[in-house]
């Protein structure tokens, strides 16, 4: 008897599987009719040389297992079933689909090619069925085994108290660095470079955060005006890193780029964490391209109105939301995130609008599916877990409502200390929270202070620099006659709209810039830097750029004397935070004595040096306070038991526009006190010693920090 071109094979795992002797294909599919493997010329990816029928279904699993096919060879599926957009479904087997398993793809979507389901230009729209192939202008997968060699390879596994965040752009970061290969680039491999990881070492950064590496699309309409999708977030491939960030080619090569970028960034003790995009795909609305999910199970993957599943639910603004409700695509999710961990070695994630994921059909809810598993799963459960806890649905806005693994992007931190900088009324209260953890966000969920993570600048939005030196947007260069961004910003240019060279103007902008820093650094809770603020980086007011593949959103590396200043002042402030324990607390404070310390752990001041009291907070004009934080409270002992005993920290803030004097506490909270940072100067460890009961004039919109070194007491006691 002849034997079968296939065999039967697996339902498990899905994707396509590398076997010794060929290939084993598992594709999900509930509504399916047929699923076809279709293999494609290795010299000319746009031809098709076979297509194979998967002959078995399991539990709505297409498998199939084809004999002797070996790793590089190039597939995708085609799905047959019904074209009913009415219904919610749109299979359409003339359109070549992208695994959803797939390790690796090579090639770009062109939209010049078919690549939509229906026949663009109809007045039927997404209802005109197209009969012309696609194949020609859809990414190939690639059939790849794990053979790399980790040599050993360990998490640095930081505690989220020690920990400092990066967050960066692949290409952003490294196009311009003159020490690192040309050909290298804007690569993965130029992340793992060694100039590339002094610098992040200089300023002590612990975790990387990446913007999105999984392969994505540029949408048509960026395209059309010469743009693309620099920032990523229209994901196709949750298995697959983009190859267009890979030196090292695009069948392959840019897995295994990828993984000695982690080993070479672990090695240096820095984690690396993925920016991921699970609330929606590349695939757009009703009216966008079928590549991948569409067209494998319309239903299944994507969220439909029920009364007219033509349509797609959207909390993302983006034109469909991605089905965390459905097992299927559940599955898919954290079968993603565990390749991220366990087979690429990646040590957390940013959540894209993660609110979107804990909706049920009734709306956000912390005891959601994605919630619930990503809690139970062994490997999960143990990674960093950062939410951006907002989409644009009906009661979006989530911050403080994620379940008790998470840590979130705190936008009430950005907007509270952007507000107290730029002067605002009505601050005291808020700036208290936001300085020491945000318990009002956090504790009553039994999360700590590590589950507020501090910014005041992310991607999204202006630069540290642009913040200090626009109080509008300036869009221009994306072509949308300046009407996309956020339009409240909290920012202020400090008289002058743009660049000047007037030069009292250029040096409140630098102490504005320290000031913003400053108080990332002493704040409790997880520290977010973006990527060349501490250099002063630009984007010439465009706090939305997106689809700025250029010098616009690219860190410069050739510094200015004033840049300088500013990256050595990062480097110090960085330098405190470690070595100063009060700065890094795991649990919120009590405003009380602990132990037996002299000292409560925290107490707040007026300038006359009385401690606040409730009317205090109220006033709507208060913006010089103090406030200190007792080296010998701190309630959490180190990993052996023992007692943590550091400094104490006197902080004065002072965001009024004119010199203020500060009359430091009596005696009985300290004896001299040691200057340690002004930044109405740019300089750490000052060294200038005032007593107790003395005073310190700060500068207008300045802060300094005073530091009373542990008693030998105290570190006899410890």
């Amino acid at each position: 008897m002849k034997r079968a071109e296939v065999l039967p094979g697996k339902p498990y795992p899905l994707g396509a599987t590398y076997l010794g002797n060929g290939v084993n294909f598992a594709v999900f599919s509930e509504h399916a009719r047929k699923i076809e493997v279709c293999l494609f010329d290795p010299d000319n990816p746009a031809r098709e040389v076979r297509r194979y029928v998967l002959p078995e279904q399991t539990q709505h699993v297409w498998h199939g297992f084809i004999p002797g096919l070996q790793t590089g060879t190039l597939y995708g599926f085609r799905a047959h079933g019904a074209y009913e957009p009415r219904r919610g479904m749109r299979f359409n087997p003339h359109k070549l689909l992208v695994d959803p398993y797939a390790r690796a793809l090579h090639g770009q979507v062109d939209f010049s090619a078919p690549v939509y389901a229906y026949e663009l230009g109809e007045d039927e729209q997404d209802l005109a069925f197209d009969i012309r192939d696609s194949a020609a202008g859809v990414p190939k997968a690639v059939v790849l085994t794990d053979d790399f060699d980790w040599e050993g390879d360990s998490a640095p596994a930081v505690p989220l108290h020690r920990t400092l965040l990066y967050e960066a752009h692949v290409k952003g970061l490294t196009k311009l660095h003159p020490d690192i290969p040309e050909h290298q680039r804007g690569t993965y491999a130029a992340l793992g470079h060694p100039a590339l990881i002094e610098h992040l070492r200089k300023l002590g950064v612990t975790a990387l955060e990446l913007l999105p590496i999984h392969t994505h699309v540029d949408e048509p309409f960026l395209v059309n005006k010469g743009f693309t999708n620099y920032w990523g977030y229209s994901t196709l491939g949750y298995f697959s890193p983009d190859a267009r960030f890979s030196a090292s080619g695009s069948r392959g090569g840019q897995v295994a780029e990828f993984k000695s970028m982690v080993k070479a960034l672990h090695r240096a003790g820095i984690e690396v964490i993925l920016d991921v995009v699970y609330n929606h795909t590349c695939e757009g609305n009703h009216l966008g391209p079928t590549l991948s999910f569409k067209g494998l199970d319309n239903t299944a993957y994507y969220r439909l109105l029920e009364k007219d599943p033509r349509y797609y639910q959207d909390f993302t603004g983006t034109g469909n939301s991605w089905n965390a409700t459905h097992p299927y695509a559940l599955k898919l999710v954290m079968d993603s995130l565990r390749y991220w961990v366990e087979v690429m070695h990646v040590d957390g994630f940013r959540f894209d609008l993660a609110t979107t994921l804990g909706r049920d059909r009734h709306g956000y809810d912390t005891r959601a599916a994605f919630f619930q598993m990503v809690h139970q799963d062994p490997v999960l459960s143990r990674a960093k877990l950062i939410a951006e806890p907002w989409d644009v649905g009906d009661f979006g806005y989530q911050v403080g409502n994620f379940p008790v693994l998470w840590s979130e992007w705190n936008g009430k931190y950005r907007d509270t200390i952007r507000r107290y900088w730029k002067g605002d009324d009505r601050q005291a209260a808020e700036i208290g929270y936001r300085l020491t953890g945000s318990s009002d966000l956090y504790a009553l969920s039994g999360r700590k202070p590590t589950a507020s993570v501090n910014f005041i600048t992310a991607h999204d939005g202006f630069t540290l620099h642009d913040l200090v030196t626009y109080s509008q947007k300036h869009n221009e260069a994306n072509l949308e006659e300046n009407r996309d961004g956020a339009n409240d910003n909290h920012s202020w240019n400090c008289g002058v709209e743009g660049e000047t060279k007037d030069p009292e103007i250029n040096a409140l902008r630098e102490q504005q810039k320290r000031n913003f820093l400053a108080t990332l650094f002493l704040s409790q809770g997880v520290p977010m830097l973006l990527a060349g603020d501490e250099m002063g980086r630009t984007q010439k007011g465009n706090n939305n750029a997106y689809c700025q593949d250029n010098a616009l959103s690219w860190v410069d590396w050739n510094l200015t004397e004033s840049q300088r200043k500013l990256l050595d002042f990062t480097i110090q402030l960085s330098r405190l935070r470690r070595e100063q324990p009060v700065l890094t607390k795991r649990k919120f404070f009590r405003g009380s004595r602990l132990w037996d310390s002299e000292l409560k752990d925290l107490a707040w001041f007026r300038p006359d040096g009385q401690e606040m009291k409730k009317e205090d907070w109220e006033k709507p004009y208060v913006r010089s306070v103090s406030f200190l934080l007792g080296g010998d409270a701190i309630v959490t002992p180190d990993d052996e038991g023992n007692r943590i005993v550091g400094d104490t920290l006197l902080v004065l803030m002072n965001a009024h526009h004119e010199p203020i004097t500060f009359q430091l506490p009596a005696i009985e909270w300290g004896a001299d006190w040691e200057e340690v940072v002004d930044t109405g100067e740019s300089r750490v460890t000052l060294h200038t010693h005032t007593p107790a009961g003395g005073s310190v004039m700060v500068a207008g919109r300045a802060l300094v920090v005073l530091r009373r070194p542990a008693t030998d007491e105290a570190l006899r006691r410890e």
